[in-house]
């Protein structure tokens, strides 16, 4: 009918601690569902071997750095075989480097959706921090094969498993959620993330125990989440002596800090993004 009112209906970030609105994140958890199948899916099309990358890439790295640090450098592993001491922190490391790799990078490489449709911004970074627990997963029948070659049999501390792989992830968004629009501003972010992320390997147990680290600078080194989420993933899969501390709690409740603000950060700042883009 011609003189039927126009109903307008305007979209806009809120402001202030609401702006945070999880309630809507719930809403569109089914397309976080779907981003996260097609970020998966999309990942390894076109390839020869598929998703066999996710276990080939560790497991090339584990060989090098077990001849390398493990025959040459001789560097200790709490009593355990090198291969399978350097590949149970891999797992961890990869699935938190690819998470936070995609999640940096994630709101441009989806910017022909942003500018289009309305959802909310905070579905693309976490789909892609998710992916990382599927390469994880694919990763872990690996890890379970080795222990059986090495007489390794698991204990009950494989069930505190989950709980670390939760600070990683966790550990993981927020600092992508950091990134993601910091690199809609600045293209670059996304090739210096790479880099930082191969550096920073080197700052986490991965080829060596944290025991190696000098007393007096231990309790602050463990305060970085990624220490405490590698160790535990150790001590849960490998029963190794290093159990987690009471810096390991202390990490837990930074990353909570972490991602409470990359999550701010983001909701305050994605107002701006499809007019950069």
């Amino acid at each position: 009918m011609s003189g039927a009112p126009t109903i307008t209906t305007e979209i806009k970030p809120l402001k202030g601690w609401a702006s945070l609105d999880l309630r809507e994140l719930w809403e569109y958890r089914e397309l976080l569902f779907f981003m996260t199948f097609r970020e998966i899916k999309g990942r390894y099309r076109q390839m020869a071997l598929g998703p066999m990358w996710v276990v080939i890439k560790p497991f090339l790295t584990m060989v090098v750095m077990s001849l390398v640090f493990g025959k040459l450098a001789k560097l200790p592993s709490d009593g355990l075989p090198y291969p399978l001491f350097a590949f149970a922190a891999l797992l961890p490391w990869q699935l938190f480097a690819v998470s936070v790799s995609k999640s940096a990078t994630s709101l441009v490489a989806n910017m022909s959706v942003i500018s289009k449709v309305y959802f909310p911004r905070l579905t693309i970074p976490l789909s892609a921090a998710l992916t990382g627990l599927v390469d994880f997963c694919m990763s872990l029948v690996v890890l379970a094969g080795m222990m059986v070659w090495y007489g390794i049999q698991p204990t009950w501390n494989i069930l505190y498993l989950p709980a670390f792989l939760l600070l990683a992830v966790l550990t993981a968004l927020g600092v992508g959620t950091c990134l993601a629009t910091v690199a809609v501003r600045f293209r670059d972010v996304g090739y210096a993330v790479d880099h930082v992320l191969q550096i920073a390997m080197y700052l986490t147990p991965v080829v060596y125990p944290t025991s190696l680290v000098p007393e007096r600078w231990r309790f602050l080194y463990q305060l970085n989440p990624m220490v405490a989420a590698i160790d535990g993933c150790r001590w849960a899969l490998l029963n190794t002596r290093q159990a987690p501390e009471l810096a390991s709690v202390l990490a837990g409740l930074i990353t909570l800090a972490l991602l409470f603000f990359g999550v701010y950060y983001f909701r305050r700042t994605e107002r701006t993004i499809v007019d950069l883009l």
